[in-house]
């Protein structure tokens, strides 16, 4: 098994008593050069995906509840089942891209070749709709959104396992997470910025462009994952069940994961209700791009302070600080009402600069937990199967629970009924979710990754 170039002397030491096959007369590769044009080249492709994940988890149920007439329950029931099965590919997707590696395959771009078409299909199918109504359009919807989150969960998987294989020093790899996220935001602000001022066919037009752009870059252009020398003979083959299973035999990944998933679902309500919000409580639905693009402008501001903080006082303790002031500002929401326009645009700043560590600082420790689990190089795909797993079943349960509760509360959108549930749902509890991933974090052991 290969050992990573430059691992801290305790990780070298402890590499050998995990390996099952000890071949110290083969060198390791070297670790490829991290330049900023080569961190530029692997993070744009973040930009199409990020162009995919705004418009689901943020226009999708508005758009089909106002165009389709399906009601609230019946959209958080679909967004709910897609994301569970798309949940359950996820992680096979992680193991058959690690299969691919250990049996000498091609790696993680062919991944990613292989996702733009279902990528491509199932964003125009789901904002491009035929005129259809009842049972018909539910089963379109349906459809349409396990298209697109298999050709979604496909391309990030192999980009998140990329970048994770690119280096296994914190410093370097917090400015990889930070490239990829930063590009992410920007293409989550340009998804805001279109939908908002030219409709979803200049979206639909500009993410095609994005995505076919961006992956040619990243194949051509972006830094390679060092591949291990030893023969396809040497090897380890790993049993199918074993290899699936493998991340959580690792107690610091399922002490990571508990966090990951608190503070996902936290993210991720007042997502789903982002457009419900700032229409029917703030009454300010003209300005909703403005504030997305407010929210992940500083988002994208933060990520190089609190990539430098990291590297001060560790990854675990400013995704902690952050925690804290995302809580701290974005409970007031709970407090504003129609025409607040000056407060909410304040908490989308303060929530936003919090939101730069969320997008910076997990991935990054997660690769810390896979190099000190002696998994770099070979394992990263099983790893982000399971990561992104948890990250469909966050926006899953949003959608599924927030969406049915607030119909059953007596909320309908586009009037005044049920605002005050409305704003509860989107406040208060994220709020209370996000301070007890705080708690999990403090007491995890991920400190010294």
């Amino acid at each position: 098994m290969k050992l990573p170039m430059k691992l801290p002397m305790k990780l070298l030491m402890k590499s050998p008593a995990r390996s099952p096959i000890k071949s110290p007369a083969i060198a390791p590769p070297a670790a490829p050069a991290l330049s900023r044009g080569g961190l530029l080249w692997y993070g744009q492709f973040g930009l199409p995906l990020a162009m995919v994940a705004l418009p689901i988890y943020v226009y999708v149920p508005q758009f089909y509840a106002l165009r389709s007439g399906l009601t609230l329950a019946a959209i958080g029931a679909v967004l709910l089942a897609a994301r569970l099965v798309s949940a359950l590919i996820d992680p096979a997707l992680g193991w058959w891209m690690e299969r691919r590696l250990a049996r000498g395959g091609r790696g993680y771009g062919a991944c990613v070749a292989w996702s733009l078409a279902p990528l491509l299909l199932g964003f125009g199918a789901l904002f491009h709709p035929p005129a259809l109504a009842g049972a018909a359009a539910l089963g379109w919807f349906s459809l349409s959104l396990l298209l697109v989150y298999f050709g979604f969960g496909l391309a990030t998987i192999a980009h998140q396992s990329w970048g994770a294989a690119l280096t296994q020093q914190a410093g370097p790899r917090a400015r990889v997470t930070a490239a990829r996220e930063g590009c992410g935001l920007l293409g989550v602000m340009l998804a805001a910025a279109l939908a908002s001022a030219y409709g979803y066919d200049a979206l639909s037009l500009a993410f095609a462009i994005a995505l076919l752009v961006g992956a040619a870059g990243l194949l051509a252009r972006a830094p390679k994952p060092a591949r291990s020398p030893s023969p396809p003979a040497a090897r380890p083959r790993v049993a199918p069940a074993s290899s699936l299973l493998a991340p959580w035999r690792v107690a610091r990944f399922r002490s990571l994961y508990a966090v990951l998933m608190l503070n996902g679902v936290a993210a991720a309500i007042p997502a789903t209700l982002f457009l419900f919000f700032v229409q029917d409580r703030l009454r300010l639905g003209a300005y909703a791009g403005a504030f997305l693009v407010l929210y992940f402008a500083c988002a994208a501001a933060s990520m190089a302070a609190w990539a430098a903080l990291a590297q001060r006082i560790g990854e675990a303790r400013a995704w902690l600080a952050a925690m804290l002031l995302a809580a701290g500002a974005f409970v007031w929401a709970a407090a504003l009402g129609a025409g607040d326009a000056a407060g909410y645009g304040l908490i989308c700043a303060l929530s936003g600069a919090a939101l730069g560590a969320d997008l910076a600082l997990p991935p990054a420790l997660l690769a810390g937990v896979i190099a000190q689990a002696g998994d770099s190089g070979k394992r990263e795909a099983a790893y982000f199967g399971w990561w992104n797993w948890g990250v469909q079943m966050n926006l899953a349960l949003a959608a599924g629970i927030a969406l049915p509760l607030l119909q059953w509360y007596g909320y309908a959108p586009g009037t005044q009924h049920g605002v005050a549930a409305l704003s509860a749902a989107y406040a208060l509890l994220p709020c209370a979710l996000k301070l007890l991933a705080a708690l999990l974090l403090w007491r995890a052991p991920l400190r010294d990754c």
